[in-house]
């Protein structure tokens, strides 16, 4: 276990129970953040994408029903 880790496992075992909730609830929004600023590395990279955009095309071409955004 890391000197970290250590010291937040102490620190959460010294707070009331409703702080260790807002300890682990702050420690899950890290990690999603952290989620998001991948896909926005990605979303920013600019090189092509052959296969998503052949995707795309076929996807597009189908015959289906339109999107129902009130069914998603």
């Amino acid at each position: 276990m890391s000197n970290e880790t250590a010291e937040l496992v102490r620190i959460c075992e010294a707070l009331p129970a409703e702080k260790r909730q807002e300890v682990a609830d702050f420690a899950r929004f890290l990690l999603a953040r952290g989620d998001d600023e991948a896909w926005e590395r990605l979303l920013e990279d600019t090189r092509p994408r052959p296969r998503l955009e052949a995707f795309v095309r076929e996807s597009a071409a189908k015959d289906d029903e339109p999107l129902d955004q009130s069914r998603l």
